[in-house]
C-alpha cells in the first residue's frame, strides 16, 4: 500500500539523487558563470560532494539511532536546503564547491535515515516491496530530475536548478515533520561505525556491497565514452542508454513483492546469476548499439533486485543499529563511485568497454557465491 510516508521518502531520495547527478550535464553552463573555470573544474564540486557524503555516512549516520531517524532526516533535509540555496547563489566556484560539500554532509545523514525509516514503516512480510518502491526515487532522479534540470538550465539558468531543488528539500522537511507514526526503533547503546561492524554478518554483506557497487559504477562511468567515442553514436543516444537503464531500474519495483514471497537466498542466487549474464552480454555486444540498449534495460532491472536484496539483508541484521549500518552502506557506495572510475580507467583505455564488462561480471561472482552459501546453510538448517 502506497502511503504518504513512502511518497515522502521516495521524493527525498529523488532530490538527493538529482543533486548528486545534475552537475555533469550542466557543468559547461555552470563554468561560464565563473571566469577562467572549465567544466572539469566545476566537476570538482561533484567530487567534494561524493567524498563529503561518504565521510558523513561513515561518521554521522548513527545520529539517526540516537535521536530517531525522522528527526535526523528533517535536520539533514534542512541543511541540504541551505546548501543548495548557497550553491544556487554562489558568486565564486570555491563557494559552489563548499556548498556541494555541505550538501554531501547532509546527504550522508539523510540517506541512511531514509533507509531506516523505510524499514520502520514497512508492513511485515512486505519489506522488499516497500523498499523497492522507495528505491524508485533513484529512477526519478536519473530519468526525470537530471533531464528536466538540464532543460531548465538551458531555458532559464543553471542557478534555477539548485533553487528549485532547495525549495523541494524545504517542502520535504516540512512534510516529514507533519507526518506522524514513523515507528520507533531506538538504540539500547551508543552506536558508531565500529559497533556496527561488530554486528554478526555485517562485514560479509558490506564486502558484497563494495564489489556490487564497484562493478556498477566502474562500468557506468565508461558507458558514455564508449557510446560516444568508440561507437561514434550521438550524444542523444548516449543519454538514451542512461535513461533506459533508469527505466529498467524503475520498472523492477513491482518485483519487490515477488522477492517477499520467496526465500531471500534463493532469489539472490537468481538475481546475481542474472546480473553476471547481463554483464557478459554487455561484453559481447559492445559493437551492437541496439542490443546494448536492450541490455541496459536488463541491467537496470537486475541491479534493482540485487540492491534491494543487499539493503534488506543489512536492514534486518540489527534494528537497533540500523542507522549506523546504513551509514556504512552509504559510505561504501559513494567511495565506490571514485574507486570504480579509478580502477576501470586503465582497463577501458587499454582493453576497451568489453574488458570493463568482463571485470564487472567477475566482481559480482563473490556475491553469487555468498548467495549460494546462504541458501546451502538455510537448507541445512531445515533438515
Amino acid at each position: 500500500m502506497i502511503t504518504r510516508h513512502l511518497i515522502l521518502l521516495t521524493a527525498a531520495i529523488a532530490v538527493i539523487g538529482a543533486n548528486s547527478l545534475v552537475l555533469s550535464p550542466i557543468a559547461a553552463s555552470v563554468a561560464r558563470a565563473f571566469p577562467g573555470a572549465g567544466a572539469a573544474d566545476v566537476m570538482t564540486a561533484a567530487a567534494f560532494y561524493g567524498l563529503a557524503t561518504a565521510g558523513s555516512a561513515l561518521f554521522l549516520a548513527s545520529i539517526a539511532d540516537r535521536i530517531g531517524a525522522e528527526r535526523a532526516l528533517v535536520r539533514a533535509l534542512s541543511v541540504l536546503a541551505a546548501a543548495l540555496a548557497l550553491a544556487g547563489s554562489a558568486p565564486t566556484l570555491t563557494i559552489l564547491i563548499g556548498a556541494q560539500a555541505l550538501a554531501g554532509l547532509a546527504a550522508g545523514v539523510a540517506l541512511p535515515a531514509i533507509y531506516t525509516l523505510t524499514a520502520q514503516v514497512a508492513t511485515k512480510g512486505r519489506e522488499s516491496e516497500t523498499l523497492s518502491f522507495v528505491l524508485t526515487g533513484w529512477t526519478l532522479s536519473l530519468v526525470a530530475g537530471v533531464s528536466l534540470s538540464a532543460v531548465l538550465a538551458d531555458i532559464v539558468h543553471w542557478r534555477a536548478v539548485f533553487t528549485l531543488l532547495a525549495l523541494a528539500a524545504v517542502v520535504l522537511a516540512l512534510g516529514v515533520v507533519r507526518c506522524r507514526e514513523w515507528g520507533s526503533v531506538r538504540a539500547v547503546m551508543p552506536t558508531s561505525p565500529l559497533t556496527a561492524l561488530r554486528v554478526p554478518g555485517v562485514l560479509g554483506v558490506l564486502l558484497n556491497v563494495a564489489a556490487f557497487m564497484t562493478a556498477f559504477y566502474g562500468l557506468y562511468s565508461y558507458l558514455g565514452p564508449h557510446v560516444s567515442d568508440v561507437l561514434k553514436a550521438s550524444t542523444t543516444f548516449a543519454g538514451l542508454t542512461i535513461a533506459v537503464y533508469g527505466a529498467g531500474f524503475g520498472i523492477a519495483a513491482p518485483l519487490g513483492r515477488w522477492v517477499d514471497r520467496h526465500e531471500m537466498s534463493t532469489v539472490a542466487c537468481v538475481a546475481f546469476a542474472g546480473l553476471i549474464l547481463v554483464y557478459l552480454g554487455l561484453m559481447a555486444s559492445t559493437a551492437l548499439p541496439l542490443v546494448l540498449l536492450v541490455l541496459c534495460l536488463a541491467w537496470g532491472i537486475a541491479n534493482h533486485v540485487g540492491l534491494n536484496l543487499l539493503l534488506c539483508r543489512l536492514g534486518e541484521l540489527d534494528p537497533n543499529q540500523r542507522g549506523a549500518i546504513m551509514g556504512l552502506y552509504s559510505a561504501i557506495t559513494y567511495l565506490c563511485v571514485f574507486v570504480g572510475a579509478l580502477l576501470y580507467r586503465p582497463i577501458f583505455t587499454h582493453f576497451g568497454f568489453a574488458a570493463c564488462a568482463w571485470a564487472s561480471a567477475m566482481l559480482v561472482l563473490p556475491s553469487l557465491g555468498w548467495a549460494v552459501e546462504q541458501r546451502r546453510r538455510k537448507q541445512a538448517a531445515l533438515e
